[in-house]
């Protein structure tokens, strides 16, 4: 595969970072995170080697569902500051090479936004067809995504002496995105925002956002906003979150150009990959990952460890998902919706140190971009006691000292309270972490500065290598004259590999980009790798006359 013009497909190499301001730090000590704590912290994410951060909801809201409830689009919640804190952060991230996109969450509002208020109260409204009303709920109704929350998607309102649907939460009812309005709506606040100087958006719940009211999926609304942010941007990016089968995620990648979304998260790969630390066994991740969907050049996979909402298990079988359950969550307070985890990585893997790197390691070696969630690159747990997702939505641990160094404020004005026991902040921080060489931020920061010397794990083509070893996972990526080939070992004793290189000469070698040191090809082109329990390798292939940097 060659590259020509790549200037307006940045996000194919990104490196994404996503946070709550609520929750990354507070600048003025009110116990609330803030616009001004971010811009504060942005020269640690760019050393970090973060190319894009991505804003949860700062928007006005009742914070019913952290955020996402939303009752003002065009707005940032005064706890975090005003709009013109926000144009500075964005002013500053670039300044540092950072771009920043924002969650679009367009499917439902809060009940307490102003189109909906306007909708229960008067029949004659513009706003009443902005929503999905019933004198009577359907006899058969689909299922809510919270089935332990909610008994199903049509709730009663004694305002409008109706009911209204929502597929989330009662208290964000559906918007009707069939509607011209409110896709006009949609689309001011699209422009809205791209004027503010954002790069793009995090798509909330895509297949609800387009379904129309007999069911169908409507594709061509979906090409008309990616078409929409191409036009008021040129390089805007939509990043989708699809939780489908990829049979299904990839009709959202819109036909053979492309031109839906620009992205979408591998949730597939990502609970195949849980599986496979489950099994210690890799072949799960290598099937999913031979079966992943091509994609045009404009489009790309976001790969992640961890997400910001419960780690979902739903594309499993019962039986796969409960021995994802017996590994990780062993008890009932650490699940979630009958298909979710609550629990960070490093708690569910014991803390073991090999095993959390080899799997970061794995995430930013895979095809298609790193995904970060806020905490990762320290190994920050979960609040055990704090019920359901709040569970890994703590203040981050900056330091040893009170509330983590994330205010000054008293503990009870936080958000949430911060992680205790083996996880809390005076094992797990970021200062502590910056003066030790062998932490796991400096090693997720070695991983990024490989990750972002090697284009051709965002555009090159994929290959699995067969190992003989089924914990062993190797695979190699391909882009022109480079080649990149890394391994991964998902068991806790170690394991010889036998690589195969071919178009091999005198001059051809190998180089270790995470140890720096070189391996030497025998004449028939192969080489014998030792793996540790949980190892992890980066081997850069040199051929003869290449000018490329390891």
């Amino acid at each position: 595969m060659r590259v020509t013009d790549t200037s307006d497909l940045w996000w194919k190499t990104a490196v994404f970072y996503n946070l709550n301001l609520e929750t990354f730090l507070d600048w003025d000590d009110d116990g609330i995170g803030d616009l001004e704590g971010l811009a504060h912290r942005l020269d640690y994410l760019a050393d970090l080697g973060v190319t894009c951060l991505w804003l949860a909801p700062m928007y006005p809201s009742p914070r019913q569902d952290n955020g996402y409830d939303i009752s003002d689009y065009v707005g940032v919640d005064p706890r975090y500051g005003h709009l013109g804190d926000f144009v500075e952060v964005v002013r500053t991230a670039k300044d540092r090479g950072m771009r920043l996109i924002v969650d679009l969450v367009v499917n439902h509002t809060s009940d307490q936004h102003p189109w909906f208020q306007a909708s229960r109260s008067d029949p004659s409204s513009r706003y009443r067809d902005f929503y999905n009303w019933r004198d009577e709920p359907p006899a058969e109704q689909r299922a809510n995504m919270f089935p332990d929350v909610e008994d199903g998607v049509w709730h009663y309102d004694e305002v409008a002496g109706k009911y209204y649907e929502h597929s989330f939460y009662r208290h964000q009812p559906d918007l009707d995105t069939t509607n011209p309005a409110v896709r006009d709506e949609i689309a001011k606040v699209i422009g809205f925002w791209l004027q503010m100087g954002v790069d793009g958006f995090r798509v909330d719940a895509v297949p609800f956002l387009i379904q129309s009211d007999e069911g169908q999926r409507e594709h061509e609304y979906l090409r008309t906003l990616r078409g929409y942010v191409g036009r008021r941007s040129g390089s805007g990016v939509m990043l989708g979150e699809v939780n489908l089968p990829y049979a299904d995620q990839v009709d959202f990648f819109g036909n053979e150009e492309g031109d839906e979304l620009t992205m979408q998260f591998d949730f597939v790969g990502n609970q195949q990959l849980y599986l496979a630390l489950a099994r210690q066994d890799a072949t799960p991740l290598i099937e999913a990952l031979r079966s992943r969907p091509a994609t045009a050049p404009t489009n790309q996979w976001g790969n992640f460890v961890r997400n910001h909402d419960e780690l979902t298990l739903d594309q499993l079988s019962e039986d796969e998902r409960n021995e994802v359950f017996e590994a990780f969550a062993p008890e009932e307070r650490q699940r979630i919706h009958g298909r979710g985890i609550t629990r960070r990585l490093p708690p569910m893997l014991d803390g073991d140190p090999r095993r959390i790197s080899m799997v970061y390691s794995l995430m930013f070696s895979l095809p298609g971009s790193p995904v970060l969630y806020y905490g990762e690159e320290i190994g920050m747990g979960e609040h055990e006691t704090l019920p359901r997702r709040s569970a890994v939505r703590t203040p981050m641990q900056w330091c040893d000292e009170k509330n983590a160094g994330f205010s000054d404020a008293d503990p009870e004005a936080l958000p949430f309270p911060v992680v205790e026991g083996g996880f809390g902040p005076e094992h797990v921080n970021v200062s502590d972490q910056m003066h030790d060489t062998t932490s796991l931020l400096h090693q997720v920061r070695g991983l990024i500065s490989a990750y972002r010397k090697s284009p051709e794990i965002g555009w090159g083509e994929l290959e699995i290598l067969e190992t003989g070893h089924p914990c062993v996972i190797a695979h190699a990526l391909t882009l022109d004259d480079r080649q990149l080939i890394a391994l991964h070992n998902f068991a806790p004793d170690g394991r010889t590999v036998t690589l195969q290189v071919t178009e091999v000469d005198s001059s051809t070698r190998l180089v270790d980009m995470l140890e720096d040191r070189p391996y030497q090809l025998d004449d028939e082109g192969r080489l014998e790798v030792n793996l540790d329990g949980y190892d992890h390798r980066w081997m850069r292939v040199i051929r003869s006359g290449s000018k490329r940097l390891v």
